[in-house]
């Protein structure tokens, strides 16, 4: 029995987010079929963390524990002929028995892209939030600078969450432009549900004059959700990448 590491890449546009539903096709059960299809057996694939539905990934980090024959150096090229062009396994590797994907995450980046142009963009269009309207960059990085570092983010988080422990670390919040796209880039230590949509769509208020700076330090304070902007919609949002301690992660060869 090995464990391997999977990074995988998706176009989350047509699937009912990462993790396994019944009645939806989902990353993970898609996956999941595509290794029995190519093994024979039956896994549990672990990822980083759960995408909701329409969310994108390019750096998702996934391990399942198997007994095969088919070489780790070729597990990921067997594996891609039997998945949909959406789904892409960028790498395969042989980690230590106990590297688990979502203990071990020491930070994780999202990006976030808003298509600022007057009309849709049919190639990038379905990986960005269509906001056909300017935005005051500048605002922006200065209320994203009052959301980085350690702070209650329950203000930042979508009801229904059952997490009792709202306290997380964001590293930093790049914001910048180029060519009618505007990228919001979010590294932190973990995430609360919906938390990077909820950034993007207070930052585009921001940027729209109709919150200030000042709004982010009141609902930190306040921890108050009502006084944010909308939760921006999926199709804007990429999981980036999870990064790990190497010397924790990969087997010794």
């Amino acid at each position: 029995m090995r464990r391997i590491q999977l990074i995988i890449a998706y176009d989350g546009t047509d699937y009912h987010g990462f993790a396994k539903q019944e009645h939806a096709i989902t990353i993970q059960g898609t996956v999941e079929n595509a290794i029995y299809s190519l093994t024979g057996k039956k896994v549990d694939l672990v990822g980083s963390g759960r995408t909701d539905a329409g969310v994108h990934a390019k750096g998702q980090c996934c391990i399942i524990d198997i007994d095969t024959p088919i070489p780790t150096e070729r597990f990921a090229k067997a594996l891609n002929s039997r998945l949909p062009k959406e789904i892409v396994i960028k790498e395969a590797r042989d980690v230590k028995a106990d590297f688990h994907p979502r203990f071990m995450a020491k930070k994780k980046t999202y990006r976030y892209q808003i298509l600022t142009s007057k009309v849709n963009d049919p190639f990038i269009g379905k990986y960005c939030y269509f906001y056909p309207y300017s935005l005051d960059i500048e605002a922006m990085k200065e209320a994203a600078r009052r959301i980085e570092g350690t702070h209650d983010f329950k203000c930042f988080c979508a009801s229904g969450s059952t997490v009792k422990d709202t306290v997380r670390t964001v590293y930093s919040i790049e914001v910048h432009e180029q060519d009618d796209i505007v990228y919001l880039d979010v590294c932190g230590n973990g995430f609360l549900y919906n938390m990077v949509r909820i950034i993007a769509g207070t930052l585009i208020d921001v940027g729209r004059h109709r919150l200030t700076a000042q709004t982010i330090e009141e609902m930190l304070e306040k921890r108050d959700r009502t006084l944010g902007g909308p939760t921006a919609p999926p199709e804007g949002l990429t999981l980036l990448e999870v990064y790990y301690d190497a010397a924790l992660r990969y087997e010794q060869t």
